[in-house]
């Protein structure tokens, strides 16, 4: 297990960019670094990196919001909680990191750049042709004054490079991936303010996860290249370095990147769907992290037995069933007043509070998304029954003389409306035993042959609706 030293005060983040629907593996990420805030009594903070004018919108901004207070990961600082880092949303930090900008421009750490995307292009093609990995040739770099004053009068547009030092080896451990090591070489200057003036995301995320005095940063494996920049730049403005760890990706069943062929890909989908948001919040917490623990978590639970030291390197496959296995787990874990309110919306109107948990009690063995339970809402209490053909043909084999037995065993359970079946009178007037006697009866029921325990549903059932039911079948 990581021990953290006392002293370390643990901050986490989520900073999404607003420009689509919050997917999976965000959403995964937003509760691994909610958890680690939560295992050590620590922040956690939201931060909206909307600095792409182009891309971001204020409806994905709003979506991500209600997709994260559904899934109850609550944060203590953020847009529209405020704390003493606001403004919490990139757009409005411009000032700031122009003045660290400056900061690196007046070091020698960083200068403009004017060489257009078609002159980057042929470059990384010859880099490549070569057989070189792809880097800035560094064209820029050593532009005099003179130089940088002329092309400025022609009118050509600048971004801003940082001048990453050469000949170094930059060393860090990663929480999860461990030891790093990278060559300053390999790496080549990168941007930092785009030409438009917006400041790019290498820059922003780091500068404000130390102005936010983040200790500990948990994002996806395929940010881990970006590290040894984001230290760089912190390093050279002086600002504290939280901890990095990188999380294995999220991929669907076929080792691919995971998108809509495998199932639902937005938090969005999932609620709209029917899931529970601690049932997504269960499977999500079990992708890349290992737990002893094969029962449903609550949030706190999860916050508890969260180690970063379980956090796996390997990819991990997201499987639509598995999703549905803890919804079934939620569901099951359910009393059966918390299984009533969930299902309030597909119960009749005017149900009786004890017909209501006879059907609730009856059919949530069989029930994984709310809406499975609107069929049998409909056996139950709909007057027209649909038969499925194999239902029909067991019914009527039992013949007139079974269902008139079996009617006249109907009662009303004691203290309600829903029905009572007397089996032993069945039994003996009829002479059948076993699937004999019931198969028939939950034909003539219920138009099905297979589905939730008989009696139960019975239960909720109207009597005289069950016996004019089984009286149907009673003619000859």
């Amino acid at each position: 297990m990581i021990t953290l030293p006392p002293a370390v005060k643990v901050a986490t983040r989520f900073a999404p960019s607003p420009s689509g629907e919050l997917h999976l593996g965000n959403a995964r990420t937003a509760l691994f670094n909610c958890l680690l805030a939560r295992r050590h009594g620590g922040r956690f903070v939201l931060r909206i990196e909307d600095t792409d004018a182009d891309r971001s919108e204020q409806r994905f901004t709003a979506a991500l919001l209600a997709d994260l207070l559904w899934l109850e990961l609550a944060w203590d600082e953020g847009p529209d909680r405020g704390g003493p880092a606001a403004p919490y949303h990139q757009s409005e930090r411009s000032v700031l990191y122009q003045q660290y900008f400056e900061q690196l421009e007046r070091a020698g750490l960083a200068y403009p750049c004017f060489c257009t995307p078609l002159e980057l292009e042929l470059s990384r093609r010859a880099q490549l042709a070569a057989g070189r990995p792809p880097r800035y040739a560094g064209t820029c770099r050593a532009l005099s004054d003179a130089e940088r004053a002329a092309r400025l009068a022609e009118g050509r547009k600048s971004s801003l490079r940082f001048r990453v030092p050469d000949g170094r080896s930059l060393e860090f451990d990663d929480l999860v991936y461990g030891p790093q090591r990278f060559l300053t070489d390999d790496i080549g200057d990168f941007i930092i303010r785009r030409d438009n003036g917006a400041a790019g995301f290498l820059f922003s995320n780091a500068v404000d996860d130390a102005l936010m005095q983040i200790s500990h940063v948990l994002r996806g494996a395929d940010h881990l290249t970006n590290t040894p920049r984001q230290r760089l730049i912190l390093a050279a403005l002086d600002l504290p370095i939280p901890q990095y760890g990188h999380v294995s990706l999220l991929i669907g069943p076929d080792g691919q990147p995971l998108s809509k062929r495998h199932g639902a890909a937005s938090v969005r989908e999932l609620r709209e769907a029917g899931y529970a948001s601690l049932a997504v919040c269960n499977d999500l917490f079990r992708l890349g992290h290992s737990t002893a623990n094969n029962r449903v978590l609550s949030l706190a639970q999860m916050g508890a037995a969260f180690e970063l030291t379980h956090l796996q390197r390997a990819s991990a496959h997201f499987e639509s069933s598995q999703l549905r296995h803890w919804q079934s787990e939620w569901v099951q874990s359910l009393t059966v007043e918390q299984a009533r309110i969930w299902l309030a919306p597909l119960l009749p109107a005017g149900l009786a509070p004890e017909q209501a948990d006879a059907f609730v009690t009856a059919v949530l063995p069989n029930v994984v998304l709310a809406e499975d339970a609107r069929l049998w809402r409909e056996v139950v209490f709909g007057e027209a029954l649909t038969y499925e053909p194999p239902a029909l043909e067991a019914a009527r084999a039992a013949g007139a003389e079974f269902f008139r037995a079996a009617a006249a065993a109907i009662g009303t359970q004691t203290g309600g409306t829903g029905g009572r079946l007397d089996l032993a009178a069945v039994s003996d007037a009829t002479g059948r035993r076993g699937a004999a006697l019931f198969t028939p009866l939950r034909a003539a029921l219920t138009g099905r042959l297979h589905g939730p325990q008989l009696a139960p549903l019975l239960a909720a059932m109207p009597a005289a609706r069950a016996r004019a039911r089984l009286l149907q079948f009673a003619r000859p």
